[in-house]
């Protein structure tokens, strides 16, 4: 019988029986390192679409998914997807409000989650996770397959402008993405690949499919910790290590834990969804010397395959993300609305969404009228085709009549010796329209102060790009996805620059020459505790 074709191919329907039905594919750290073979996550995702079916959900229907990592979370994907219903993966660290706004919009039918969550919406079925290992077997029930077009999951952005916006991607279109990702002459069934970030997310979400499709094992953590990460690779012997770039500077701070760990199964680090600077590749070839350093890139609305190796086999320089895709159209737009080699990243492939859930103007603003997805993501490309990300459009400001992308500011300050992270974020000032300040991580041992990290930045840089306030902090606050919470530090930011407004109003920086006193964060400054980061 010749192969369904593509559309037909239900994205929770991974496992290969004839050669992973004994192989262990998922171990959950969580659950003192459970181990779930490709049989037995089949059987439980047959499972888990039984019970969907028998209690009254009908194919289209929502069902939301509300937990840290665990196994039962992956079961729980795959067995609403082969039940023909769509999987909600809701970011659980979102405050109350914006977990009912998602639970709403998206029309959940059904919650599964953890028994330690709150209250849910009233209205709202629940289904604890725990239950997915105890369901009845089913024999009968037929793995749906899926029309074209037809929505799998729907993914939120992170609301970090305005409310979380419901991203729906296809059976197709990411069954198109495992394709795409294979290559040829790899033994993935040798890979032991760590995941640490939240599922919840495209990063960790779209590997742990591509994992279980591939017969690799996924090596899965609850949450993201930096010591039980470096022991997690030891204990699991990890061959490849994929994070999002905050994550593995939070990694590299733990010097003696790696001078102690045996690292040596790494082969292959992969790392997105944030700037990436080479100090933190240099730190990174330090205590992973075995491993091949790769950068990624991806988007929600339009997944994981974007750049890839230069067609000519030339090697990828250390910052690149690659060269185009084969199979995906690219094309960066400068700010006359024309093609350029550095612009806003434009891309279309068969992963890209069909547009926001319910929001149609919304989807107006990203989608052009030829079908490409407009992502915010400014770039450069250079004369080999590699390109390179600078930051986000919407991360762009203005001081002194000039652009200003923090991520370049950011790179910049992070080449000073005596600075481990920055985060640059824009402030109002009634002179300049914003002026850029600083969040600084000393890197270990050093004790730098303003003024040293203010005349760095305008030694290195242009004048009007430098911070007119440094404040330092020993970590810096992550988001939900464990990305630095960028909205938290602008408002701290701002609160503190008003306070010292109004202690001296004399000493607010007018001038890009004269530094200003330091002021001392207050409580409300310091990092979020770690165990309400994850």
């Amino acid at each position: 019988m010749p192969p369904s074709p593509p559309e037909s191919r239900n994205l929770g329907d991974l496992v290969d029986l004839a050669v992973d039905r004994e192989r262990v594919l998922v171990v959950d750290t969580g659950a003192g390192d459970a181990t779930w073979t490709g049989g037995r996550i089949h059987e439980r995702a047959r499972a888990v679409a039984g019970a969907l079916r028998a209690r009254g959900l009908r194919r289209g229907d929502r069902v939301a998914i509300l937990s840290a990592n665990r196994a039962e979370y992956l079961v729980a994907v795959l067995g609403i997807m082969q039940a023909g219903l769509v999987a909600v993966p809701v970011n659980i660290r979102l405050p109350g409000a914006t977990v009912a706004h998602i639970l709403g919009d998206s029309g959940a039918r059904l919650a599964l989650s953890d028994d330690a969550l709150p209250d849910l919406p009233d209205g709202l079925d629940r289904m604890a996770l725990a239950e997915v290992g105890r369901l009845p077997s089913v024999d009968d029930g037929e793995v749906v397959r899926p029309e074209p077009g037809e929505v799998a999951m729907i993914l939120y952005t992170s609301g970090s402008n305005g409310p979380p916006k419901g991203v729906p991607l296809t059976h197709h279109g990411h069954r198109w993405v495992i394709d795409e990702r294979r290559r040829p002459n790899v033994d993935y069934r040798a890979e032991r690949i760590l995941v640490a970030a939240p599922l919840y997310h495209m990063n960790a979400l779209a590997l742990a499919q591509f994992s279980l499709a591939c017969g690799s094992t996924v090596v899965l953590m609850p949450r993201f910790d930096a010591a039980g990460y470096i022991d997690a690779i030891e204990r699991h012997r990890c061959t490849l290590i994929t994070s999002i770039p905050t994550m593995l500077a939070l990694v590299c701070r733990e010097t003696e834990r790696l001078a102690a760990t045996d690292l040596s199964s790494v082969r292959g680090i992969r790392m997105g969804s944030a700037p990436v600077t080479p100090e933190l590749i240099a730190r990174l070839e330090e205590a992973f010397p075995a491993a091949r350093i790769q950068i990624g890139y991806g988007t929600t609305e339009a997944g994981p395959v974007v750049f890839g190796p230069h067609p000519d086999g030339r090697p990828t320089p250390a910052l690149a993300l690659g060269c185009r895709h084969p199979t995906v159209k690219l094309r960066l737009v400068g700010p006359d609305g024309g093609e350029s080699d550095r612009g806003v990243l434009e891309m279309k492939c068969p992963a890209v969404m069909p547009g926001y859930h319910g929001l149609p103007e919304k989807t107006a603003e990203a989608m052009t009228a030829d079908g490409y997805y407009r992502t915010g993501d400014v770039m450069r490309r250079d004369a080999e085709g590699f390109h390179y990300f600078f930051g986000r459009e919407d991360d762009m400001f203005v001081c002194n009549g000039e652009n200003v992308h923090a991520e370049e500011v950011e790179r910049r300050l992070e080449s000073m010796p005596a600075v481990a992270q920055a985060c640059v974020v824009p402030v109002a000032d009634e002179v300049r329209g914003h002026m850029p300040v600083a969040w600084v991580v000393p890197a270990g041992g050093a004790s730098p102060d303003e003024d040293a990290v203010k005349g760095y930045a305008l030694a290195s840089g242009p004048a009007v790009e430098h911070p007119r306030r440094v404040f330092f902090l020993p970590e810096l606050p992550l988001g939900g996805t464990n990305k630095i919470d960028r909205r938290e530090l602008a408002a701290r930011a701002a609160a503190l620059v008003r306070a010292a407004l109004t202690r001296d109003p004399a000493a607010a920086p007018r001038g890009t020459s004269r530094p200003s006193s330091p002021v001392s964060p207050p409580a409300t400054a310091s990092p979020i505790p770690r165990e309400k980061q994850q």
